[in-house]
């Protein structure tokens, strides 16, 4: 899908491009959803730049990802996706300015996306460029990060005072359902940090070439702004992994723990009734000639002896404190 913004008085409005239309204005913002072959070639001849296929957009190399082409500078940076579903996920995005103007390139619908679509559909400033929709895309994905990192942390939070301090009264928590929750966090924190990465490395960029881009100073500013919060939010994605990693290993030692327990109760009862099964296992014995048979209180004898055997390693245990 191909969308075209161009600047109407006071706020940014999409215009309909057909194929082989030609555009009269100036446009702010191309944005490029699943683009075509088609779609692609039309942004081509209005921008006079390359598009960027999707094997080209997940390359790894920063060299592949941040680089600048017949004065065009091209960005690519991994976004998050899908936060707030079961299934989060991350997507490369393409930031491509050529002489002031923005096109992105994706694949995928992140919400920053939206917002500042309708931000812009709302207000904008007199005289906005795609150098202006890029750095409010790059803040509402910084903003982004924050708000899920901290629903996270609010969330690790309820499940460590669910293991280490639960309310009088509720049922034990499920071990299998909490390490889950716990592997679902790290999950979706291990992505925001990897997306926090990218972007740091973006905003690194566009502050080198700031200077060339001749950016105002208040643009510079708010770029400064935004590596510093790259770089807390990355740390706090760093500290919230580590937190992660410690509640699963709590969670592993105190599942062990119930078992030793386990484990020490029926050791217990084996080593209670082993004496008294020997005893039995004597007298259980087919020899012609074993005193006690003639005894007129020898199944008593037995009886009590093998109570006797019973009751003293459970005394032996209590004075060791092992029970």
């Amino acid at each position: 899908m191909l969308s075209i913004f161009v600047q109407r008085g006071t706020m940014l409005e999409r215009v309909a491009l057909e194929p082989g239309d030609e555009l009269t204005e100036t446009p702010v913002w191309i944005d490029l959803v699943n683009p075509t072959v088609q779609e692609d070639k039309q942004v081509e001849h209005i921008l006079g730049i390359a598009v960027p296929t999707r094997e080209e957009m997940q390359e790894i190399e920063v060299s592949s990802r941040l680089y600048l082409e017949n004065g065009a500078r091209y960005m690519t940076a991994t976004l998050m996706c899908q936060s707030d579903t079961a299934t989060p996920k991350t997507t490369a995005v393409t930031f491509i300015l050529s002489n002031h103007t923005l096109c992105t390139v994706r694949y995928d619908a992140p919400r920053p996306f939206a917002i500042v679509e309708n931000k812009l559909g709302r207000f904008c400033g007199p005289k906005v460029t795609g150098d202006v929709v890029l750095m409010d895309l790059l803040d509402a994905v910084v903003d982004r990060s924050a708000d899920i990192l901290e629903r996270i942390a609010a969330e690790v939070d309820g499940v460590s005072h669910m293991i280490f301090e639960p309310e009088e009264g509720d049922a034990p928590p499920s071990y299998k359902d909490v390490l889950k929750t716990l592997g679902r966090k790290g999950d979706l924190t291990s992505k925001v940090r990897e997306s926090q990465v990218s972007v740091g490395r973006l905003l690194s960029f566009l502050a080198n070439e700031a200077e060339a881009m001749k950016w105002q100073k208040d643009s510079k500013l708010q770029l400064t702004s935004m590596q510093r919060d790259v770089i807390s939010l990355s740390d706090h994605a760093t500290y919230l992994n580590g937190k992660i990693q410690f509640l699963l290993d709590a969670l592993l030692g105190i599942v062990s723990l119930q078992q030793n327990d386990i484990i020490k109760i029926f050791s217990i009862a084996a080593v209670i009734f082993m004496p008294p099964t020997l005893v039995a296992s004597i007298y259980g014995m087919n020899f012609k000639h074993m005193p006690e048979l003639d005894f007129d209180f020898g199944y008593p004898m037995a009886i009590v002896i093998m109570i006797a055997a019973a009751i003293g390693p459970i005394l032996f245990f209590k004075w060791k404190k092992w029970l």
